[in-house]
């Protein structure tokens, strides 16, 4: 079959790869991820605002590259992402030193050192767009050659990035404030500390002008008060998943700069979820992949899921390696995992508790709900047990004392949390209506017949058929209980 070669537009191609969805947190991250690729032990990032005509630097101790690497380096694709990656490599596609690079500005030059030999290499994106090609030039800008000095010992390289136009808004009218890039940077300083928290827990030293990066653990390591459940492993196509589940603890046991501190970059309630770490890096974190809402009661889990490079594929790492898909395949046993853990982090929230306390009721405590845990799944009640309550059933008497135990009934049916359940609001015939609903129903219809006018029992059984609580619970269900269980 007859064949031609088609080689695409310079041009257009830049553009959309400049367009592919890096936050310049993202972009940061994969740059620095080249650097540990290289054996970098230290890695150190400048941010110069330079009245908005700004400069970006990565320079770290790595290997270095010789002249044939770096023009490898700089081609674009220039690793099959379909082949075997070694133990620990972050790369994946060959793309992430230019992609993250011309996310943030137009012109990317790299010098590096290996074995006291420097090479380098400058793409300026202005320069492929006019003449259409992706002509590559073998010098940096004689402006930046400066940098070179920041190479120490025999080996190193240093990344530089510049006209920053999507970073700082470089050659537009109105550049961005110095106020907003040190914000930027800020972000993307939390951003490092926690992706990379396992990597400088090991020793790994990363600093922004000069301020060395404090590793930022989800999980709270060294707080005693935190439970962390059994390692699972979960084998999927040949590979092991590890799972390890933590749940925190309670925010009333934090001071306030420890409870802002352990919030995490999204805060409290959208931390929660699974935390997906690749070669020990997060890659992607709080969320639950549709497995479960977040919700407030849930804010204490956060489940470390780790496997190798050799899953890539599985998981369908993108580019940017802050996307992640869950195989179908494992999602039942992460959904089991996550609902056990869910469920303590749901009763210590209304206990506030810690784990070690969860299955000792205490007489008269002051906690004034409760979980209870049905075939059905799980519900808040209130505390019976309470000083307050229990003194003020045994002052009242019979009669009263049944009523207000009605009220109370409804009071819990009706609590926000428990209507939140959508699936207690379908209907149904009435075989699977519960007795204490039965009961509920039969006292509020004595209780309708007893008033000064009584509704007939087709408009009492539709009233309460719309009462909130009583969602599940058909028409024709409410008549026939109303019917056997109250004299008419």
């Amino acid at each position: 079959m007859r064949t031609i070669e088609t080689q695409p537009l310079a041009t257009s191609l830049i553009q959309s790869l400049r367009n592919i969805g890096y936050r310049p947190q993202t972009a940061i991250a994969d740059l620095i991820d080249n650097s540990l690729d290289a054996g970098a032990t230290e890695v150190y990032l400048n941010f110069e605002y330079n009245e908005g005509n700004g400069i970006i630097s990565i320079c770290d101790n790595g290997c270095g590259m010789d002249e044939a690497s770096l023009q490898n380096a700089m081609t674009i694709g220039s690793k099959d992402p379909r082949l075997a990656r070694k133990e620990n490599e972050l790369g994946r596609y060959g793309m992430g030193l230019k992609t993250a690079s011309f996310s943030l500005g137009k012109m990317l030059s790299v010098l590096t050192m290996k074995n006291g030999e420097i090479s380098q290499r400058s793409w300026n994106l202005d320069h492929v767009s006019e003449v259409n090609a992706w002509e590559l030039h073998l010098q940096v800008p004689e402006e930046l050659k400066g940098f070179q000095q920041q190479l120490k010992g025999e080996s190193g390289t240093i990344v530089i990035i510049n006209e920053l136009d999507r970073f700082c808004r470089f050659g537009e009218e109105k550049v961005i404030k110095l106020t907003s890039f040190n914000s930027k940077v800020r972000k993307i300083q939390r951003y490092l500390e926690m992706v990379y928290h396992v990597l400088l827990e090991n020793g790994l030293v990363i600093t922004i002008n000069d301020r060395k990066l404090i590793p930022w653990n989800p999980f709270l390591e060294g707080n005693e008060r935190r439970y962390e459940g059994e390692s699972q492993i979960i084998r999927y196509n040949g590979k092991r998943i590890r799972v390890t589940p933590f749940v925190l603890p309670h925010p009333s046991t934090f001071n306030k700069q420890d409870y802002e501190e352990a919030a995490g970059t999204k805060g409290w309630r959208d931390q929660q979820g699974f935390y997906i770490y690749r070669e020990q890096r997060l890659v992607n974190f709080g969320e639950w992949f549709n497995l479960f809402p977040k919700d407030v009661a849930s804010q204490l889990v956060r489940i470390k899921v780790e496997f190798g490079n050799d899953s890539d594929i599985d998981w369908k790492i993108d580019i940017k390696k802050s996307f992640v898909a869950v195989p179908d395949e494992i999602k039942d046993k992460l959904r089991e995992i996550a609902k056990h853990y869910r469920q303590i982090s749901q009763n210590m929230m209304i206990q506030r508790g810690s784990i070690g306390k969860q299955e000792a009721k205490i007489k008269g405590s002051l906690n004034t709900w409760e979980i209870r845990d049905t075939e059905r799944g799980s519900s808040y009640i209130l505390n019976r047990t309470h000083p307050m309550l229990e003194k003020l059933l045994n002052d009242l008497d019979t009669s009263t004392r049944k009523l207000l135990n009605s009220y109370l009934k409804f009071v819990e049916i009706g609590s926000p949390n428990n209507l939140l359940d959508t699936s207690q609001m379908v209907k149904n015939d009435g075989k699977d209506i519960d007795d204490t609903l039965k009961k509920l129903i039969i006292s509020y219809g004595e209780m309708a017949k007893e008033s000064p006018n009584p509704p007939v029992i087709d408009r009492l059984a539709e009233v309460i058929s719309m009462t909130t609580g009583f969602e599940a619970a058909s028409v024709k269900s409410i008549k026939n209980i109303l019917l056997k269980g109250v004299s008419y």
